[in-house]
């Protein structure tokens, strides 16, 4: 039986690498994403290699959260494994002249739509006693750095909150993981700098990670024996050392 992973975030970044590293290895998907013509693409891409299901949804909306994730058809019902891979960035401001809309943003997307969408798939895994669930946080969730406040907070919640679920979930079998990348070359930056030029300049003069990079570390994290659980995982580029360190040419 092949297993079947939910992927929110599924439209770009992490999330579509992910879902084309998962389908290389035959694993069934469900794609979540706000952009229904991103996820039709990604489908007809995917599709010859594996079984997909798109949903089509905002995480920050709790009700249509739910109703999305109860409509899947029997043949995709069952979650394996779910990656709570959809968040953001957005802003770079000093705490005191943040902008409220960007803190709700983030605290909504990265924190409470991690949880709205985990509260829907975690009762079927305790029922079952099994599967696994991978929490995308951040090198941000380790460290703050300047004008990362209100980003690294959402970021440190998620790791908080990715350990509160190993142990709670303990006694049912289930694994939680937590995968923490630092600098990534994604649409991230473009959302973060609100599509300001500056963006581009965040992944100049150094090789910063690729989706392509994290999403074989979360095949890696998903395809260990069933005694092994890879709990925590802190990524970087060879050119990063830590948030505010890059070595750049």
């Amino acid at each position: 039986m092949n297993k079947t992973a939910l992927i929110t975030g599924a439209t770009s970044g992490i999330g579509r690498a992910t879902a084309h590293e998962f389908a290389k290895h035959g694993i069934n998907l469900v794609l979540c994403g706000r952009r229904q013509e991103r996820l039709d693409t990604i489908k007809k891409a995917l599709s010859k290699q594996t079984d997909v299901y798109t949903l089509n949804f905002d995480v920050r909306d709790k009700v249509a959260t739910q109703s999305a994730i109860a409509s899947l058809p029997d043949t995709f019902k069952t979650i394996d494994i779910l990656i709570n891979n959809a968040g953001n960035a957005h802003g770079l401001d000093p705490i005191q002249t943040g902008d409220l809309d960007d803190w709700d943003a983030m605290m909504d997307i990265n924190v409470k739509g991690l949880l709205y969408v985990s509260k829907v798939i975690i009762p079927q895994m305790t029922e079952r006693k099994s599967g696994h669930i991978i929490n995308i946080g951040s090198s941000a969730g380790k460290e703050v750095y300047p004008k990362g406040n209100v980003y690294c907070g959402s970021k440190h919640a998620v790791l908080a909150i990715t350990e509160g679920m190993r142990i709670d979930l303990n006694p049912f079998g289930i694994k939680v993981t937590a995968i923490n990348p630092g600098l990534v070359e994604t649409e991230f930056s473009k959302v973060r700098f609100k599509g300001d030029a500056s963006a581009d300049t965040v992944y100049k003069g150094y090789k910063a990670l690729q989706a392509e990079d994290v999403a074989e570390v979360i095949r890696f994290a998903v395809s260990r024996p069933a005694h092994v659980n890879i709990a925590d995982v802190l990524m970087f580029c060879t050119a990063q050392a830590n948030s505010t360190i890059v070595n750049k040419n």
